[in-house]
């Protein structure tokens, strides 16, 4: 066989292939039902639970507001079908355009939507864009082996506007950006002065344990003290339901100092990584989702730090 024949017949299959995942991308519906939760604003609520081939990543709280001045969309997903869908499902609510895209930070069910959406809408602070950069790529090949089909043709987009914290006004919506970070180097807040929204992003959890993969657990709980003070009337969290009072934000934090009390302790005693696996997690914790996948995530993320920071405390001793 000829090297032509054979390059020609790599070439049909790999376009076969091609629209194989596109068809199958198509097949695969999110079923997303944005909810109306102030004037101007929706939400689409994911499943409390871990990424998978069942839910296609879906497990993360997206938004938009309909202002005057176009549509802003407040995290696009974590597949390009996923970003399609929510522009799909953006314009059976209204027929502005969308305007602005802002990724909270850069964990891929945030950001791996950006494809449905014009570049010169995407938008982000500084340190989350070079996040995208840096880790985006890595990030995305994982979501195809927790998702499969649902990540057909997925590939990252990070955004070209880097935003600064302070005052936005998008027509009749006044918000305010807010950088703090904890859960990762930035984590964007966004407060609607108009509607009295807090889209708090993953610093806050609700029903769901945080993932930390990212954080700094002291800073962390430093920015929820700092959303604990906002004058919001309706709070989305990253993950997990709504709601009307800062009882999200006093579980999260809650699970960030008794995570951090508990790993700070272990290595101080001198517990190796399984050892610290098998420790009991606190009844009060027990009814937050997938907690004992992310007490072992959290473990494996943090806990050599903590064994580091033991042994120098010791070496230092006379």
């Amino acid at each position: 066989m000829s090297s032509l024949r054979r390059s020609t017949r790599a070439l049909i299959a790999l376009f076969a292939l091609g629209w194989t995942l596109v068809l199958a991308a198509a097949d695969r519906d999110y079923g997303l039902a944005p909810v109306r939760i102030a004037d101007d604003t929706w939400v689409l609520v994911g499943r409390s639970e871990d990424f998978s081939f069942a839910n296609g990543g879906n497990i993360v709280n997206t938004a938009f507001i309909v202002t005057s001045a176009g549509v802003v969309v407040i995290d696009s997903g974590p597949s390009r079908s996923y970003g399609e869908q929510l522009k799909r499902a953006i314009a059976r609510i209204t027929d502005k355009p969308v305007s602005l895209v802002l990724n909270t930070h850069h964990h891929p069910d945030h950001f791996l939507g950006n494809q449905a959406f014009a570049i010169e809408t995407l938008a982000a602070l500084p340190a989350t864009i070079k996040g995208i950069h840096s880790e985006g790529g890595s990030f995305n090949e994982n979501m195809y082996r927790l998702a499969g089909d649902w990540m057909a043709g997925t590939e990252p987009v990070a955004p070209a506007r880097q935003l600064a914290p302070g005052p936005l006004t998008m027509g009749n919506h006044r918000l305010d950006l807010i950088a703090l970070d904890g859960h990762t180097e930035a984590d964007l807040v966004i407060f609607d002065r108009s509607t009295g929204v807090l889209f708090a992003g993953d610093l806050v959890f609700n029903g769901r344990t945080p993932t930390t993969p990212h954080a700094n657990l002291q800073r962390w709980q430093a920015a929820l003290d700092q959303l604990a003070e906002a004058p919001f009337t309706t709070l989305v969290p990253g993950h997990g339901p709504l709601a009307d009072n800062t009882k999200p934000i006093r579980q999260t934090r809650a699970w960030l100092a008794w995570l951090d009390r508990h790993l700070r302790q272990a290595a101080e005693d001198g517990l190796d990584m399984t050892e610290v696996l098998a420790l009991p997690i606190p009844a009060e914790f027990r009814d937050l989702a997938v907690v004992d996948a992310e007490y072992r995530r959290s473990v494996g993320q943090l806990y050599p730090a903590y064994e580091q920071r033991a042994l120098s405390a010791e070496r230092r001793k006379p």
